[in-house]
């Protein structure tokens, strides 16, 4: 392979996965498997890598150890804030719903849970995240006040792709994700105090923007504050 072919080639696989980063396709934290890119674009390993060096020199790409590549969380600051925000509206909507759920509601969400748990085998974030966000909805979603729920959906739909991200680059965080989905749920089969459950359900959240923190910001994460 000539010095031009190998550039042109390159190039290609740069532009191949820029384009799915752009769309989405490739979103946070994806991993970016140079032999699969390779077979499907029917080139060489070589190039690719070239690719993904020239993808990671503009931020786009990050590698880690005994992972490889990975799609960047390029500007973090929106999931950040939605995260710090979610754990609470989202704590208080919960608790706001707790007296409302029926057997039937509980039931339903813990069916997601163990769905949820069913999944951590072959672990696959996307489709993590959204049981995830399943089993939220069906716990805050009888909540009586409008506005706080108008205001939960609307960070959610902020944080957009990203809120694929968190289990893509601390997956260990799905395990402890839902145990704590089944104390939160034990805690409302047991009427426990609304402020209890609001405190499990906000410290719940944060716990997720915790562990993303303490894995990309770690001089930053000692001053994370007790949401």
């Amino acid at each position: 392979m000539s010095e031009t072919q190998s550039l042109s080639k390159s190039q290609q696989a740069y532009h191949w996965i820029k384009e799915r980063i752009a769309r989405q396709e490739f979103t946070p934290g994806y991993r970016l498997v140079l032999g699969t890119i390779a077979s499907e674009l029917d080139m060489s390993v070589v190039p690719v890598r070239e690719a993904v060096r020239q993808l990671e020199a503009e931020g786009l790409v990050t590698f880690e150890r005994n992972v490889g590549a990975r799609v960047s969380m390029v500007d973090d600051s929106q999931y950040r804030s939605s995260m710090q925000a979610l754990s609470i509206l989202e704590g208080a909507a919960t608790a706001l719903s707790a007296r409302r759920l029926t057997a039937d509601d509980l039931r339903a969400a813990r069916r997601i849970n163990e769905l949820m748990i069913e999944t951590l085998e072959h672990f696959d974030p996307k489709a993590f995240t959204a049981l995830n966000q399943e089993f939220h909805a069906a716990l805050f979603g009888k909540c009586a006040n409008p506005r706080m729920l108008e205001l939960v959906n609307a960070e959610w739909g902020r944080l957009g792709h990203l809120r694929d991200s968190t289990f893509s680059f601390v997956p260990g965080r799905a395990q402890e994700s839902v145990r704590e989905h089944e104390n939160i749920l034990q805690l409302i089969e047991n009427g426990a105090p609304l402020g209890e459950i609001e405190k499990a359900a906000r410290r719940h959240r944060s716990a997720t923007l915790d562990a993303y923190m303490i894995h990309e910001h770690p001089d930053e994460a000692l001053g994370l504050p007790a949401f």
